[in-house]
């Protein structure tokens, strides 16, 4: 993917660097695998907003995206087109099998509309090709990967990511996340081979506050500036700061230096070396 920026002709253009979809090559997605995707607003069942600073946003449909590549394992599949996906920013490939199924996978850079793709023990080691870690060798990249077998791929999803395995150990690889995280992963958990791709996502920039709204994201009211009723740090007589207890949530929570991770969660014996 190329990213292209904009002549000033206005202040919002002037800064704003957007996506050149070279690497799309359909605009109008498979109808059969999509379904509503109704917005919440951030709030939860009962109408209580539980994710602040969400709702608006263009209306979308959601792309049924195929997580779990083992029952097409052995049967091959041609690569039809590379789509953009709007609740993702990793591209999406359609695959269609040889038995006239089509389904979304994520995009691996390099893959081209007409490659040929595979899943399973006998599949090549080839990008987009989907198989068992015991199967990949060490040093490859690799993406959208299952943490508990047959969950499907829960990890390495987002643009540009990959992970690798450092070594082989017993019923575990070593895998080395993009956080820097190596962590013990069954051999018989599947990944897909490569890189993602859209890798230039993180070089865009919105250029306005109005862009941000197309995408459901309201505006992030600091604490400071709200009243002593709405919020810990709010109040106070002309600027003022956070003051004592120093930063907390609009609950009291601490939310400087305090990790929020359990110490007894059960993962924890998977993590050989932390991100930090």
């Amino acid at each position: 993917m190329a990213v292209k920026t904009h002549r000033p002709t206005t202040p919002t253009m002037r800064f704003q660097v957007t996506p050149s979809f070279d690497e799309v090559t359909r605009t109008q997605p498979e109808k059969r695998l999509l379904s509503p995707l109704p917005h919440t607003g951030g709030r939860n069942a009962h109408g209580h907003i539980t994710s602040r600073f969400r709702g608006g946003g263009h209306k979308r449909m959601y792309r049924h995206i195929d997580f779990f590549r083992r029952d097409k394992a052995g049967v091959a599949a041609t690569v039809r087109s590379i789509e953009y996906d709007p609740n993702r920013n990793a591209r999406i490939a359609l695959l269609e099998y040889a038995d006239g199924e089509r389904r979304y996978i994520l995009w691996p850079d390099g893959v081209r509309v007409g490659d040929a793709v595979s899943a399973g023990d006998q599949a090549e080691i080839k990008l987009g090709n989907a198989m068992a870690l015991r199967q990949i060798p060490t040093g490859q990249p690799i993406h959208c990967i299952e943490l508990q077998q047959r969950r499907g791929g829960q990890i390495v999803r987002t643009a540009g990511s990959a992970a690798f395995i450092q070594a082989k150990e017993g019923e575990y690889a070593h895998v080395k996340l993009p956080s820097g995280e190596i962590r013990l992963i069954s051999l018989e958990c599947w990944a897909t081979l490569g890189q993602l791709g859209n890798a230039e996502y993180k070089n865009l920039v919105y250029g306005k506050a109005g862009r941000s709204r197309w995408f459901g994201k309201k505006p992030h009211v600091r604490g400071v500036a709200m009243n002593p009723v709405n919020h810990p740090h709010g109040g106070g007589e002309g600027k003022s700061g956070q003051g004592n207890p120093h930063p907390v949530s609009p609950w009291g929570w601490h939310t400087k230096g305090r990790k929020t991770r359990s110490r007894t969660k059960y993962s924890r014996r998977f993590i050989v070396k932390r991100r930090r």
